[in-house]
């Protein structure tokens, strides 16, 4: 560490930053010797034991509470030490940790899904589980809103490209256009038929994008975001009578990530913002989408 100005008490010793007390506390944490619900001294005991001013205690507990260590930060009474985080599973394929969590998701009254995708197929088959509960009448939302973002038919895709370059891409575009068009209709009458059959007030639209995403973003009720890159690999696949050599993101496969409203403050920041980012791209730049052969 390097010693400042200030760094030095009146008798020149070095004196504790305030991430070094941040440090201590958040050790004394993780070792159990404080526990959830616990309270901090107060700050004039801990200036006391480290040996600094109040202010850098103060500092040292906003880095904690920044952290979602600490709860009940006020001036009035010192702060207690926040429950643990509700327990996360590794980053798993789409394929697996989507389904149950949209499940999770569909258990409220009213579930609202927004999802930034370059097809809708791994929503559409992760959707089966919820939809499957509802018809069993293991489930019964008041209300479903679906929004999905995908990209527009009219742009020129970053992927999937043709590995031969532009001479190839215009079969290559068919196909993914063809696949998002027809996944997205299924989807849409998946959800649009349990009005008929339960009563549920369904909302599914889809914008068009002026570009290609090269993340998946699903946003579950404002609660919980999941997040997965597109890692683009070289693949062929017949279609039609021809073979496609092309760089293609294999999306049931993209690990996601989990941002969960109650894991602390940056999680908490990460669905706010990604919120935010959704709702103004689907309010400015994108375009109504009209999904057809």
């Amino acid at each position: 560490m390097v010693v400042t100005p200030e760094n030095l008490a009146v008798d020149g010793s070095r004196r504790n930053s305030p991430q070094e007390i941040a440090d201590t506390l958040r050790e004394r944490i993780r070792a159990g010797e404080l526990k959830p619900g616990d309270r901090l001294p107060t700050q004039a005991e801990l200036a006391e034991e480290f040996g600094v001013e109040r202010g850098t205690v103060r500092q040292a507990l906003r880095a904690l509470q920044d952290d979602g260590l600490l709860s009940n930060v006020s001036k009035g009474s010192p702060p207690r030490i926040a429950d643990a985080a509700p327990a996360r599973e590794e980053p798993q394929p789409t394929m697996v940790s989507l389904a149950p969590r949209l499940t999770e998701a569909f258990s409220g009254r009213r579930v609202r899904i927004d999802v930034v995708c370059h097809t809708a197929e791994t929503l559409m088959l992760a959707m089966g589980e919820p939809l499957r509960l509802i018809h069993e009448g293991r489930m019964r939302p008041e209300a479903i809103d679906l929004r999905v973002l995908v990209p527009s038919r009219d742009i020129t895709l970053a992927f999937p490209v043709a590995v031969e370059g532009p001479g190839g891409d215009d079969v290559v575009h068919e196909r993914w256009l063809a696949m998002r068009n027809a996944q997205g209709q299924v989807l849409r009458h998946n959800l649009l038929s349990l009005r008929a059959t339960h009563g549920i007030d369904v909302r599914v639209t889809f914008r068009a994008l002026p570009f290609t995403p090269p993340v998946k973003l699903y946003l579950l009720n404002g609660e919980e975001a999941l997040m997965g890159y597109y890692t683009l690999t070289r693949r062929e696949e017949d279609w039609g009578d021809e073979t496609l050599d092309m760089y293609d993101a294999l999306g049931s496969k993209s690990l996601l990530f989990s941002f969960v409203q109650r894991g602390g403050r940056r999680d908490a920041a990460f669905v706010t913002e990604s919120q935010k980012w959704f709702d103004a791209l689907w309010e400015t730049i994108t375009t109504d989408l009209t999904l057809s052969q």
